[in-house]
């Protein structure tokens, strides 16, 4: 419990940064919507016509009149790309900072086993990825609340699920990555997830490319899927939870036996 409350106390400076901003971001998409809801029929039409670009972002399937298909892609992209960054960099650098900053020698010569510090600091990356998703989804009702639209509560509630499993599919293969690194590999967590989310750019854009879905988590959080289907992919999300507790089970195993530098 020490390590876990260390934890958080060490990411609670980045974990308030980064939900404020998510939260202000997404509000103010929200505010937005009242004043541009009378243009979105035509911006729909225009956005269908558009071609590859329009399919790369799933927007030649939504109608950007209604809040669900304006709150898909406007506010979509705005939580899947920040909270991927979030949970690449709580992941990736849960255990490559304690050799970069050389406190690794420090905790380990505490009585407590290598196993009680993996789990404590996987529990805290957890813990710090759900409080970010709770709040932003709270604003985001709240907003929608202030702005007398009518909530589709099943819809919402669905994406942000979506983006809630994908953030944590992430952060769990950074920080397996993060078991083999001896430095802070911050540039390799948010590689990794703009490598994600293109690969998904690419799988919707080309139908040869399509088996890159199952690659990336980004596959299973297209809100056009999410609103046509009425729910989430479970053989993709399934499936990237299995990446993501596969990925921490290397990082347990690697560390476990790990010569700490």
């Amino acid at each position: 419990m020490t390590i876990f409350l260390h934890e958080l106390r060490q990411g609670k400076v980045s974990l308030a940064i980064w939900t404020a901003s998510i939260a202000l971001l997404l509000m103010i998409c929200v505010f937005l919507f009242p004043e541009m809801k009378d243009q979105m029929d035509s911006v729909s039409e225009m956005f269908a016509s558009m071609g590859s670009f329009s399919a790369a972002f799933g927007m030649d399937r939504v109608n950007f009149g209604e809040l669900t298909g304006f709150y898909s892609i406007e506010c979509g992209n705005i939580i899947g790309l920040g909270g991927a960054f979030f949970s690449a960099l709580c992941g990736i650098s849960s255990l490559a900072k304690e050799e970069s900053s050389h406190t690794a020698e420090f905790l380990l010569t505490h009585p407590v086993s290598r196993m009680r510090i993996l789990t404590a600091k996987l529990c805290s990356v957890i813990f710090q990825i759900t409080v970010l998703n709770l709040i932003v989804w709270g604003l985001s009702i709240l907003s929608m609340m202030a702005i007398g639209e009518e909530i589709p509560w099943k819809d919402i509630n669905l994406m942000h699920l979506a983006f809630y499993l994908m953030q944590l599919e992430i952060a769990g293969i950074c920080f397996g990555i993060s078991a083999f690194l001896r430095r802070g590999g911050l540039g390799v967590g948010l590689g990794m997830a703009i490598l994600m989310y293109f690969l998904n750019i690419i799988a919707n854009i080309s139908d040869s490319a399509e088996f890159l879905k199952y690659i990336t988590p980004f596959g299973y959080t297209e809100g056009a899927d999410i609103l046509t289907e009425g729910c989430l992919d479970t053989k993709l999300a399934a499936l990237g939870m299995l990446y993501g507790i596969i990925s921490i089970m290397i990082g347990y195993v690697k560390y476990l036996k790990k010569d700490i530098q």
